[in-house]
């Protein structure tokens, strides 16, 4: 039905029966014969919906109730069907039940989308009240007795097809936004899981384990599990081969784990599981079977592949009062204790280990050993224009594969090399290796990080400008990379160096800016040539206001003081087009490329030296 009448009148009911159900007439000569003829049922001309195309169109069901709770329980009945109700004319006076009003009250309550019509003959009710209990006032309307029948006819069919016209916005509306939840879900999967095994990415690891922390000491544990002899995968079978097989450890690993555990897929051939409510020989013995799960023999491509893993494990009730950053590299620094004490093990950590002298001594010692052996090697990431995405420099990266420990992570020997005096013998090394190597691309900038011990040197702009000579490349190639700490230590020391730098035509980047001291008068005292944007800010920037408030604000910043800015992190392309769009002049990131040896990279070092 699309018209409800309310009336407790026989007479009026079929009035406007025969209103509905025959064509608009010639009226009577004279205007209340005519409202007679509509509201006491006069004998119509005809009572055949046949007198003209329009009148054919318009002959709307409708259904009759002669008391207000007769009406309200047609209401629900219709909306219970799938059947409701488009307009409903009521009469405010219904002796004996509930008058008019309360009927239009609790309809509207039933039904917010139907449009009610009041149809009375006194001015004893307010039009405010009615609308306060039986608004909106764009879905409630009032037509006084008597009424002409063109009034009502009008009134009726502009509200059906307003009616009909709103539910088709509606369900377009309802559609759309499906589609999106839809496309946001999608997106914010992707954000967060491993495009190759589909696994939960680092950030999501480190979102839930924060989650987890928020919920108080429930038996949690952190265990970094990283493979061992991984790259000779890659290296005899093939980048492929090692895809394939990152696949079948992370079956295997969420297989293995715990009931309620989450397995993510850290970067490389790193994963991080995530488990709770055991107590820590349970958790060392669920560790020892997650290694046992990944070591041995595995099939890929028809070859056999052998391969072990080590495991760093964490007691998070035990550092109850860390925070997520502080236990992941807990569980970094257990991971590489356990590649220390021989592989294929499970190292639980504790403080001692982070403040084991011995540790550091063993690092210290490792990387003077590494100086003389030939264990370092430098990686170069690629730095792209933003506008034509052509790479213009690359950034050199330091990289210490051990004979005793395997990769290295730099997050575990750098900051401890900068506390001792092997920095400055890491630093010449990295900066005579790297001056030597870059001659092989004479029209693109190399980017070079510098600790604050080495900025500190009274002889840095000497060293540096000798052995840029020595090479043949213009300083005008080379970018300093600093980050506040090193400009910071020293003020006036580092004022200096810069001024002296940049006389020399070497460019200065601010590194990881936005992440410590970070303040908009450091731009103006060091007068740098470019700023870098943490990767923490791009990760978060489809899932954390604040982080994309602050790529934002970086953004106009550089541009508003003529700066470049390079956005570091860059591994998916909306986040490229979100960073274009912001106006970052340079991008840099896993989606254009790891850090690779110059050979990886297409570059012939041979050529130089001819």
């Amino acid at each position: 039905m699309s018209i409800l009448v309310i009336d407790d009148e026989a007479s009026v009911r079929e009035a406007f029966r025969l209103l509905f159900s025959a064509p608009a007439r010639t009226l009577a000569a004279s205007r209340a014969d005519a409202l007679a003829e509509e509201l006491f049922g006069a004998p119509a001309q005809t009572t055949s919906c046949a007198a003209s195309a329009e009148d054919r169109a318009f002959c709307p069901p409708i259904a009759f109730a002669a008391q207000g709770l007769e009406g309200v329980e047609m209401v629900a009945a219709a909306l219970q069907a799938g059947t409701p109700y488009k307009v409903a004319f009521i009469d405010i006076r219904m002796p004996p039940g509930i008058d008019g009003k309360e009927t239009a009250r609790r309809i509207r309550a039933l039904d917010p989308d139907l449009h009610i019509v009041i149809v009375s003959a006194w001015s004893d009710h307010s039009v405010t009240e009615i609308t306060a209990v039986a608004g909106p006032a764009d879905k409630i309307f009032y037509i006084c007795k008597p009424f002409e029948a063109d009034e009502v006819r009008q009134m009726a069919r502009a509200l059906i097809e307003r009616w009909d016209n709103d539910t088709r916005q509606l369900k377009l509306l309802r559609s759309k936004i499906a589609e999106l939840a839809a496309s946001e879900a999608r997106a914010q999967h992707m954000a967060s899981h491993d495009f190759l095994t589909g696994a939960a990415n680092r950030m999501a690891f480190q979102r839930a384990l924060i989650d987890r922390l928020d919920l108080g000491p429930r038996g949690m544990f952190v265990a970094f599990l990283d493979l061992d002899h991984f790259k000779h995968v890659n290296d005899t079978f093939g980048h492929d081969a090692g895809d394939a097989l990152l696949k079948l450890v992370y079956a295997a690993l969420n297989d293995t784990a715990p009931d309620g555990a989450l397995v993510a897929r850290l970067g490389g051939d790193e994963f991080g599981i995530l488990f709770e409510g055991m107590t820590p020989e349970a958790a060392q013995a669920a560790c020892g079977a997650l290694v046992a799960a990944c070591s041995g023999s595995f099939t890929v491509f028809g070859n056999s592949v052998h391969i072990g893993a080590s495991c760093g494990l964490v007691d998070c009730d035990g550092h109850a009062d860390c925070e997520a950053p502080d236990l992941l590299r807990y569980a970094d620094l257990a991971l590489f204790a356990a590649k220390a004490d021989g592989r294929q093990t499970v190292r639980f950590f504790d403080k001692q280990l982070d403040a084991s002298q011995q540790f550091r001594q063993r690092i210290e010692a490792g990387l003077f050993y590494a100086l003389a052996n030939d264990e370092l090697l430098i990686h170069y990431q690629p730095i792209v224009a933003s506008g034509s995405l052509d790479v213009i420099g690359y950034e050199a990266l330091l990289r210490w594969n051990s004979a005793d420990y395997g990769a290295v992570p730099p997050s575990v020997f750098i900051p401890i090399a900068e506390e001792s005096p092997v920095i400055i013998a890491l630093g010449d090394w990295v900066v005579e290796r790297v001056l030597r190597e870059a001659r092989a691309w004479p029209d693109k900038f190399t980017s070079i990080n510098f600790s604050p011990r080495q900025f500190k040197r009274l002889d840095f702009v000497e060293r540096l400008s000798a052995l840029a000579r020595a090479n043949g490349i213009a300083p005008g190639m080379i970018q300093i990379e600093v980050t506040e700490t090193a400009l910071l230590a020293h003020v006036r020391h580092a004022q200096k160096i810069i001024t002296e730098l940049r006389a020399q035509g070497f460019r200065i980047a601010l590194d990881d800016f936005g992440t410590g001291y970070s303040s908009i008068s450091h731009l103006k005292d060091f007068a740098v040539d470019c700023i870098k944007i943490d990767r923490s800010f791009v990760d978060g920037m489809n899932s954390d206001r604040q982080s994309a408030a602050i790529v934002n604000a970086l953004a106009q910043l550089a541009n508003g003081l003529g700066l470049e800015i390079v956005a570091e992190g860059v591994e998916r392309e909306d986040q490229m087009e979100r960073l274009r769009a912001l106006g970052c002049s340079h991008l840099q990131g896993f989606l254009f490329g790891r850090g690779s040896e110059p050979e990886q990279l297409g570059l012939d070092l041979r050529a130089q030296d001819a």
